[in-house]
């Protein structure tokens, strides 16, 4: 399948923004399953100050901006092709070694609700990818699919006790259970084919779990399926702050700032 994507992210700040230095990871992998044809990126007004590929293999672009403006705007576009490979991305590879992926970090730190929620998978299900199933049928059945819940700062046990949340937190709470269980797993932030509409507010995100015999395998969690060819994949990491498509800081007289993001994925 050839996807296009448009991804536009428009910073608005309450009063002038003297400096910002801002992360973007919105570059696809180029890799088993995915064919990046054309990509490009612009920031209307930033400067580039460099690119390169960070421990996780994400391909990114360190970006600064100075002077009194009250608007940053970044844009990327492209086109992928896609195959369905039912999930399996493969053996690993990057910079980062396999056992990295078990550490826990303060978003998917486990706790009681962690535990309780894997309790019994490891002998009711024998095989990884069944298992792997039932646990995300776990998750969904314990966060329902709400916005306006949670924040970007939520942890997975902030989220389980709140009972709903969004793919993030679905994703976040799926990977301390999947570690939890002795499964190396990272997050994964990407891009999604919806069959009824073409413009979102939101980038998509779901998890992948290391199996032996497989490698790297995702779970997505509210839409109960393994990765098809719909999904494009961008970066990952160990949770949302490693793979979060847009990161940094600014300096400045600024007190509030609002973020929209638009973005178009069609066939």
């Amino acid at each position: 399948m050839r996807l296009s994507i448009q991804h536009r992210t428009t910073y608005t700040y309450t009063e002038p923004v003297s400096f910002a230095l801002q992360q973007l990871r919105l570059m696809p992998k180029q890799g088993v399953g995915q064919n990046v044809l054309t990509w490009q990126a612009q920031v209307d007004g930033g400067k580039k100050e460099l690119e390169f590929d960070d421990h996780n293999a994400n391909r990114v672009m360190l970006m600064s901006f100075s002077g009194d403006g009250h608007e940053i705007v970044v844009s990327c576009q492209g086109e992928v092709e896609t195959s369905d490979t039912n999930g399996v991305v493969g053996r690993h590879s990057g910079f980062a070694p396999l056992w990295y992926f078990r550490r826990q970090t303060p978003l998917t730190r486990q706790g009681m609700a962690i535990r309780s929620l894997v309790k019994g998978l490891s002998t009711e299900v024998e095989d990884p990818i069944a298992r792997c199933h039932a646990l995300s049928a776990r998750v969904q059945e314990a966060i329902s699919y709400e916005t306006g819940k949670t924040t970007a700062e939520t942890t997975a046990e902030e989220a389980l006790g709140i009972g709903a949340g969004v793919c993030q937190d679905q994703a976040h709470v799926f990977i301390a259970a999947a570690r939890q269980l002795g499964y190396p797993a990272r997050y994964v932030s990407g891009y999604l084919l919806l069959t009824d509409q073409v413009s979102q507010e939101a980038s998509h995100a779901w998890a992948e779990v290391h199996i032996d015999s497989l490698g790297w395998v995702g779970f997505d969690v509210p839409n109960e399926v393994c990765p098809d060819e719909r999904y494009v994949r961008v970066a990952t990491g160990l949770d949302y702050a490693e793979a979060a498509p847009i990161s940094g800081l600014h300096l400045g007289e600024a007190k509030g700032e609002s973020l929209g993001v638009d973005i178009q994925v069609q066939q």
